[in-house]
């Protein structure tokens, strides 16, 4: 899907796949540089195969934005396969878009390309968290979806030594 942003460029939305190991790898790099976090999405990257193998399944999907062939945005999304009923949910995990190209509606193409595909993976909804303080953020989903004030909790897994579960 291509997108005009005035004369000077436009920008192409792609979902990756297994052969787009470069393009997830620079995807990788923006995101550690839009959310500051440089050594998350950068230091101990995994390998081709475990991206390739990654980039051809069904429960995960990566969605980059290119400004002449450079990645200026990227969405990633994990698909939930549901047990109460034959569908899926889908969990943006990541999305990001390079700050010389915010505001300018690359984070809402990328979700409409991510809207299009969930119908591949039989998905009902497709949902996102943000955080209060993150108004860029709120505005965005608030926009595109119907807001849920959840409680998010984080459990660490348990180390045992012995046969825990």
């Amino acid at each position: 899907m291509r997108r005009r942003w005035g004369c000077e460029s436009e920008v192409n939305i792609k979902a990756l796949g297994p052969g787009d190991l470069q393009p997830m790898r620079d995807m990788l790099a923006m995101f550690g540089e839009a959310f500051s976090e440089q050594e998350t999405y950068t230091a101990r990257q995994p390998s081709d195969d475990y991206l390739a193998t990654l980039l051809s399944g069904r429960s995960f999907i990566a969605i980059a934005a290119f400004d002449q062939g450079t990645v200026i945005g990227g969405l990633a999304a994990y698909v939930l396969p549901k047990f109460e009923q034959a569908r899926s949910e889908i969990y943006i995990y990541d999305l990001a878009v390079a700050r010389s190209h915010r505001r300018r509606g690359v984070a809402v193409a990328m979700i409409e390309h991510l809207r299009m595909m969930a119908r591949i993976h039989g998905a009902w909804v497709i949902y996102v968290q943000a955080d209060y303080e993150d108004e860029p953020a709120v505005r965005l989903y608030s926009k595109l979806g119907t807001r849920e004030d959840v409680l998010h909790f984080d459990i660490e897994p348990r180390h045992s030594s012995g046969g825990e579960a």
